[in-house]
C-alpha cells in the first residue's frame, strides 16, 4: 500500500517516523511543500491553496491513504479534502483530550502555530474538553523555523523558550502538548523547561494508529516493501539524506526519553 504522508515543512517526518514503527512495511511517498513552508503564520487562504494543490499531486501520484502531518492543515482544510477525494484521510489534532484526561490538579500548556490556534477547529476542541478552564496555550512559530533550518542549539532554543514562558509559573503544569509536528524535535528542549514530572504528550502515536485501525478494517494492510520516497513542492524529488538526517534525529531522541 502506498501512503501519502504531506506537511509544509520537515514536521511532518515526525509522523513519518511513528508509520514506519508502526507500519514498517507499507511504502510511504513524503511530501515537503518547503516552496510554502511555515504555513502557521501565513494567512488561511494561503496556506487553503497550498494544501489542496499538494493533495492534488500526491493523488495524481497514486496515494492510497494519506497523513495531513500537520496541524495547521488539518485545521484549515481537513473537511473540504476529505469531500474531495474517496481515499482515508487522516488529520492532526492537538491531543489536548488526552492531556487534560491525564492532569487532575494541574494546568495543561499547548504550544501550536499562530493559525492553528486562532482556528474554529482548535477552539471547538477546547469547548468540548478544557471544562475546568485548565487549559492554556501559546504559539511558538519560531520552532518551525529552527527546524527547517536544522537549528538545535541547546542554549538558543532554550533561551527562546524560557523567553517565551517568562509570564507562566511552569510548577503549575502537569502536561504539555505539542500541538505542531515540528515541536517533536525539540522535545528535550521543552523537557528541560518544565518541571521533572511535566508530562509531553504529542498526536502522532494516535494519529497513525487510527489509520492503522482504518486499514485494518478495510483489509488493505501489509502490501508494501518499506520503501520511502521524498518529495518537495510541485512533486520535485528530494535527496534521501537530507530528510533522513531528521529521521536519525527523532530516534536520538526516542531513545533518550527519561524512564516513565
Amino acid at each position: 500500500m502506498q501512503i501519502g504522508v504531506f506537511d509544509s515543512g520537515i514536521g511532518g517526518l515526525s509522523v513519518l517516523y511513528e508509520a514506519l514503527r508502526q507500519m514498517p512495511c507499507e511504502d510511504y511517498i513524503y511530501y515537503a511543500d518547503f516552496a510554502n513552508v511555515p504555513y502557521g503564520a501565513k494567512s488561511r487562504e494561503h496556506v487553503r491553496n497550498c494544501i489542496f494543490n499538494a493533495v492534488r499531486l500526491l493523488a495524481m501520484a497514486g496515494v492510497e491513504a494519506l497523513v495531513v502531518a500537520c496541524n495547521t492543515a488539518t485545521s484549515v482544510a481537513i473537511q473540504d479534502i476529505r469531500r474531495a477525494y474517496n481515499f482515508p484521510i487522516i488529520g492532526m489534532e492537538p491531543a489536548v483530550k488526552p492531556a487534560v484526561s491525564s492532569v487532575s490538579d494541574k494546568r495543561v500548556m499547548v504550544f501550536a502555530t499562530p493559525l492553528t490556534l486562532c482556528e474554529s477547529k482548535f477552539t471547538g476542541l477546547l469547548r468540548q474538553v478544557d471544562i475546568n478552564n485548565a487549559v492554556d496555550f501559546l504559539p511558538l512559530q519560531e520552532l518551525v523555523g529552527f527546524a527547517e533550518a536544522f537549528q538545535f542549539d541547546n542554549d538558543m532554543v532554550t533561551a527562546y523558550l524560557k523567553d517565551r514562558l517568562k509570564g507562566y509559573d511552569l510548577t503549575q503544569y502537569g502536561a504539555v502538548v505539542l500541538g505542531c509536528t515540528h515541536f517533536r524535535f525539540f522535545e528535550n528542549h521543552i523537557r528541560s523547561v518544565f518541571p521533572e514530572n511535566t508530562t509531553i504528550i504529542d498526536g502522532n502515536f494516535g494519529t497513525v494508529q487510527n489509520l492503522k485501525n482504518i486499514l485494518l478494517s478495510q483489509g488493505n494492510i501489509f502490501h508494501g516493501s518499506g520503501k520511502v520516497t521524498y518529495f518537495t513542492s510541485g512533486m520535485q524529488p528530494i535527496p534521501s539524506t537530507k530528510m533522513e538526517r531528521y529521521l536519525h534525529l527523532l530516534r536520538y531522541i526516542e531513545n533518550n526519553k527519561p524512564e516513565s
